[in-house]
């Protein structure tokens, strides 16, 4: 695994913890003034995840994890990141990218790790801010 695969993966984890606190903390609202648990349970939980990704890469081109492993997503153009990138990325990833990964193992990764296919598909890039020792 190439190390920038490697950082984006711990980045993904730190995500993952810091949404789940953040629906943690909704949950005792929620349980009062949502019934419906398929709401509560799946689809909440789910756009509390893409919100926060979707501000955090709208305002600085990093999420929590992203940060704490120095990357940064940008524009494979060098523009700002759109808000139809973001959501262009956040939807491919978790929609089509696994069947992109069972069609096409060998060239899932592209430019050392910095590369995915929702990268491709949303014309982003990661970039490594810290360089490794």
């Amino acid at each position: 695994m190439k190390p920038i695969t490697k950082k984006r993966t711990w980045a993904v984890l730190i995500d993952m913890v810091a949404s789940s606190l953040v629906t943690s903390a909704l949950e005792p609202v929620l349980r009062k003034k949502v019934k419906d648990e398929t709401l509560r349970y799946i689809v909440i939980p789910t756009f509390t995840t893409w919100g926060l990704e979707y501000a955090q890469l709208k305002c600085s081109g990093q999420t929590i994890g992203y940060k704490a492993m120095g990357l940064k997503l940008e524009s494979e153009d060098g523009a700002p990141l759109t808000s139809n990138q973001i959501i262009k990325r956040i939807a491919y990833r978790d929609f089509a990218s696994t069947i992109a990964y069972m069609k096409d193992k060998e060239n899932f990764s592209q430019q050392d790790g910095r590369s995915l296919a929702q990268d491709r598909f949303s014309h982003t890039i990661v970039t490594s801010k810290k360089q490794a020792p």
